[in-house]
């Protein structure tokens, strides 16, 4: 009886830590209506119906890896106040998209602002964010602070908010815009296993 209960006990255990697992990857997929494992084509799809410009990059050095970026000749991207968005594809597949929050017109403390509220935004929608780091650097009249915080609900799987503002000492001025990444490092694990198969 004693023996039945662990068993029971265990693939208990097993299971509400798949479901869990299962779940996380759901909620942290990737905005835009994309999914873990999409192909770039859907994102080009998306692309052209909106008349977004798209750069593809192919590295050298990473057979494999492609990357497309996409962003609007001027404004933001539709329905958001982003600039562009970034995919990263390992053999035709999605395992991380970016999104980049750019606006020229915008003061440094108004990107502040809208760094502070997506990063409220992020902990509603997924849970507490952590801080990861805290910088500032001083070099050649130029003052660099940066900022992040990341969410990882399930090892490999997470999200991470990143804050960069340059201040030109000289000029008086300053400069700030942010990123939205979404990764999916167990996918991409998988991926390249995948690849170097003969």
């Amino acid at each position: 009886m004693n023996r039945l209960f662990h068993l029971w006990a265990a693939i208990s255990s097993l299971f509400f830590l798949t479901a869990a697992a299962v779940t996380a990857q759901a909620i942290l997929e990737p905005p835009f209506g994309l999914h873990w494992g999409d192909s770039p084509e859907k994102l080009v799809v998306w692309a052209a119906r909106h008349s977004l410009d798209v750069t593809i990059t192919l590295p050298g050095d990473q057979p494999g890896l492609r990357i497309l970026k996409i962003n609007p000749r001027k404004g933001f991207l539709p329905e958001t106040k982003a600039s562009a968005v970034e995919g990263r594809f390992l053999g035709g597949k999605l395992y991380e998209l970016t999104v980049h929050y750019f606006d020229p017109e915008a003061s440094a403390d108004l990107m502040q602002s809208r760094f502070d509220e997506l990063r409220k935004q992020v902990s509603l929608e997924h849970g507490k964010i952590l801080t990861n780091q805290q910088q500032r650097l001083v070099e050649d009249q130029f003052v660099t602070r940066t900022q992040s915080f990341h969410r990882e609900p399930v090892k490999g799987l997470f999200l991470l908010l990143a804050f960069t503002e340059v201040e030109d000492l000289l000029r008086k001025s300053k400069d700030a815009r942010f990123s939205l990444i979404y990764r999916n490092e167990n996918f991409k694990k998988d991926l390249e296993k995948e690849l170097k198969k003969p």
